[in-house]
């Protein structure tokens, strides 16, 4: 049994917080909000068209020769032939774990830096 100076304890601090509890104040409405549109669900890769892409690291060594660079992160790989026409980047990353990597990109670029057209920088760089 609950002595009755505690009951009477309790009971005033019941009383103190029930009247701290007070009528809720209502908060001002939010504005609505646009509806956010829903992240794409794939990655969207631009597709390259020229005769480097799907070809192995091999191929392009046997159409090119030896590159300026050869680069290895991870399953990626980067190869860098360069003349004085043009520079050619290719990368390469396999298709599915597992599998050899083949060339999936392509950049080319003149020595001062502008955009060159893939084929033609491929082409002056085979002769």
């Amino acid at each position: 049994m609950i002595p009755k100076h505690r009951l009477i304890a309790l009971a005033a601090l019941s009383s103190t917080l029930a009247a701290c509890g007070g009528p809720a104040i209502p908060r001002p409405a939010a504005a609505p909000r646009p509806p956010v549109a829903a992240p794409p669900t794939t990655v969207v890769r631009p597709v390259q068209h020229n005769s480097l892409i799907g070809n192995s690291a091999d191929a392009i060594g046997r159409m090119f020769g030896k590159p300026r660079l050869d680069l290895h992160e991870g399953p990626a790989r980067k190869l860098q032939y360069a003349g004085t026409a043009c520079i050619l980047d290719i990368y390469f990353y396999p298709a599915r774990a597992g599998a050899e990597p083949v060339a999936t990109h392509v950049d080319a670029r003149t020595p001062d830096g502008r955009n060159a057209e893939v084929n033609s920088c491929a082409a002056a760089l085979r002769r």
